[in-house]
This record gives structure tokens, C-alpha cells and sequence, in this order.
């Protein structure tokens, strides 16, 4: 057969309170992440509700539209900006007759694709069966099929229905998962405790923001990188040497809006190394248009996993990307960030911020010298207090 590309329509409900300019760069994330799993397409659909149907999510007449449109077009698959229940996303398939994806289940499906490690593939697992377990009908007959049993004997019992059987094939397999989550967790644990009381510093950041460039240039590394969101999924350690004083410096997963829940759950102890770091490097795209937003997101993704009191510094990275755009004083909409030069932006940042921060392009290697100085005074500091008798410093 032939190999086709193929092809999906997007859809966003905009709120009542909802600023239809954010929604479309919303809908240009969503549909970044569809072509980080493989699937192309630029048509979207969108419908201001005061809150999203709750049996199909938008209208019948937009409804109506969206499956008239993929019939047309032979679309494979319609993706939702937000994650639907199980009723909307059969209700919506029943009606236009093609593959239904939510947020959710796009940003697993790419996390399943970019997995290498044994301890990585089985966080996935975990999340997705957890997303699935809701999601049950019509959907998992063949899992029987997978569940052992000597002799190839029924293990479904006497009127038990085919749901309930999935349902408990699910369960099982979510608990041995979690038990194979906790002898990994044990032998990191270890793995961290071995490392003494060296000086941690950890990446943080939204998704595809240049973690793992930096990574490369401070750590002389080769950590897969690429303009794709979700490049990194295990955390990666390196050994630093910054003058004469060491560190260890690690890249973790990026964070996105609306990231799953089960997601957070199952990453939460792959994150044990930015709760342990000594200070978390905030890197941030100042070249995207919703940054500030990013940021937020970030801080309450830490806050989440009980990092948020950490010693942070900022790096507003990819200043060779951003574009600045004179404000006309007639337009209707607000002034943003876009509107102010990169000297204004970093003048108000550096101002009003009591976090420290600096501009910076790693890919054009624009500043990395006043970084590697800054990390070396904050790590120097902390070596300082927690060896006072090591006199290499002085």
C-alpha cells in the first residue's frame, strides 16, 4: 500500500471571556503537536460557547460543518483542543464518522512515540492505561486475548460482561506497572543518594523552549535535541565544570498547558531531580508570543510537584528568534509583547524581577560566557557554605 500522510482538522471552543487571538495561538500549539506525532493539517474549526456542549462538545451546527468538511476531504482525524469525556468523543465520532482526538490523548500518544527507556516507556504506559480506563467501551475487546492463564484457560468469570473483563485486565495492569515504577524509583533514589552532596542545578522550562541546546553547551553533551515538542522525556544528569568548581546539571521534561494529569502523576518521580535541585534554570522562549504565559504555566507546573521555593534564575533564550513589531496607537487591540523592543523587555524584566535573569541565544552562542560566570558565582556560593573548610575557592 501506498503511504499516506495523514491528515486532521482542529477545533477550540472560545469562552465567553476568551480572547480569540490566544485561542489561535492556542490552536497553532495543538497543531505543532500534531505533526510532532506525524499527522499534518491547517484547517480549524472554531465556535464561541458560553461553555462546551455536553454531549458533543460544540453545536450541532458546527458539528454539522466539521463533518461535512473531513467527508469532503478525507481527513483521518478531528482534534480537540481540550480533553472530552467519553460520551462526547463517541458522540462526535457516531456523527462524523472519523477518529476522534482529544488533547490528552495526542500528548500520550507523543510521549508513547519519543519514549527510548525502559523506565520512560513504562511511565507512558501507565498514563495512557489510566486514560483509558474511562474510555473502555467498544474500544479494548482484545485485550482478553492478552491476559495468561495455564492452559489457555478463560480467566473471565461465569456471567462476568466483556467490560468488566477488560476493566480488570486494565487494573491488573495498571498495578504491576506501578510496582515496576516503584523498584525503578528505589534504584534512582539510590542513584541520586550516590552522588553525594554535589551542587544540583535542573532545567526547567515549557516544552521545545532550547533546554537541551543549553545542556549541550554547558555540559559539552550530546542530549538529543530538536525543534520538536517533547525531545526530552528522561531526565538527563551531567557532570559540570565551571572554573574550578563541579556541578551537576539536569535536563528534564519540558511542561505544556493543560499537560495530563496522568502525566504529572506518572513523571512526578522523574521529577524527583528538580524537588532535590539547588537551583532551577527557568528557560524560557522569549521569541513566543505568549511567553509570560509559558511562565506561569511553568511556575504552577513546580508548584505542583513542590518545587516552587526553589532558587530560580531566569534564561529568556532564542533573542536571535524574536521579532519586534511597531504598535500602531490606532489598532483596536491591546498592546503586546511583541510590541516592545528586546531592550525594553529585558529593562522591565530585569526591573521589576527580583528573580536574576539574563538574555541569551544558545543556538547562536550569544551570551553563554555571562551564564557560565553567573552559574559559577551561585554554585561557587552554595560549594562555599557547604564546604568552608575546601579552600579551592580562594
Amino acid at each position: 500500500m501506498e503511504n499516506r500522510q495523514e491528515t486532521a482538522v482542529f477545533v477550540a471552543v472560545i469562552g465567553q471571556q476568551d480572547d480569540e487571538r490566544v485561542v489561535n495561538d492556542y490552536l497553532d500549539e495543538l497543531q505543532f503537536l500534531a505533526e510532532t506525532a506525524g499527522v499534518i493539517g491547517n484547517k480549524r474549526f472554531t465556535q464561541r460557547l458560553e461553555k462546551p456542549n455536553s454531549r458533543t462538545y460544540i453545536g450541532s451546527g458546527k458539528l454539522e460543518e466539521i463533518a461535512s468538511f473531513v467527508k469532503e476531504n478525507e481527513t483521518d482525524y478531528i482534534i480537540f483542543d481540550d480533553e472530552l469525556s467519553p460520551s462526547q468523543m463517541r458522540n462526535v465520532e457516531k456523527e462524523t464518522g472519523v477518529k476522534i482526538v482529544d488533547r490528552t490523548g495526542l500528548i500520550l500518544n507523543i510521549f508513547a512515540q519519543r519514549a527510548k527507556t525502559a523506565y520512560a516507556k513504562t511511565q507512558v504506559e501507565l498514563a495512557q492505561y489510566q486514560y483509558l480506563l474511562p474510555r473502555l467501551t467498544g474500544m479494548w475487546t482484545h485485550l482478553e486475548r492478552q491476559r495468561g492463564g495455564k492452559g489457555g484457560l478463560n480467566m473471565r468469570g461465569p456471567g462476568e460482561s466483556q467490560l468488566e473483563s477488560d476493566r480488570r485486565i486494565i487494573l491488573d495492569k495498571i498495578s504491576k506497572l506501578k510496582e515496576q515504577l516503584k523498584k525503578i524509583d528505589r534504584q534512582m533514589a539510590s542513584q541520586r543518594g550516590n552522588r553525594g552532596s554535589m551542587v544540583r542545578i535542573s532545567l526547567v522550562g515549557y516544552t521545545n523552549v532550547g533546554k537541551s541546546t543549553i545542556m549541550n553547551l554547558l555540559a559539552k553533551s550530546d542530549v538529543f535535541a530538536e525543534n520538536k515538542l517533547f525531545a526530552t522525556l528522561d531526565t538527563t544528569v551531567r557532570k559540570v565544570v565551571i572554573e574550578n568548581v563541579p556541578f551537576l546539571l539536569s535536563d528534564t521534561v519540558g511542561f505544556i498547558r493543560k499537560l495530563p494529569t496522568q502525566l504529572v502523576e506518572s513523571f512526578k518521580s522523574t521529577l524527583d531531580e528538580v524537588r532535590e535541585a539547588d537551583i532551577l534554570v527557568h528557560v524560557v522562549d522569549i521569541s513566543h508570543p505568549n511567553f509570560e504565559e509559558q511562565i506561569k504555566i511553568v511556575n504552577n507546573t513546580l508548584a505542583d510537584i513542590g518545587a516552587k521555593n526553589k532558587p530560580l534564575y531566569m534564561v529568556f533564550n532564542k533573542i536571535d528568534a524574536y521579532r519586534y513589531e511597531e504598535y500602531d496607537e490606532f489598532s483596536i487591540d491591546e498592546k503586546s509583547t511583541k510590541n516592545y523592543t528586546l531592550e525594553d523587555l529585558q529593562n522591565s524584566w530585569i526591573s521589576k524581577e527580583n528573580t536574576p535573569c539574563i538574555f541569551i541565544s544558545a543556538k547562536e552562542k550569544i551570551r553563554l560566557d555571562k551564564l557560565r560566570n553567573d552559574l559559577y558565582k551561585m554554585v561557587a556560593e552554595i560549594h562555599a557554605g557547604r564546604y568552608p573548610f575546601n579552600n579551592f575557592l580562594w
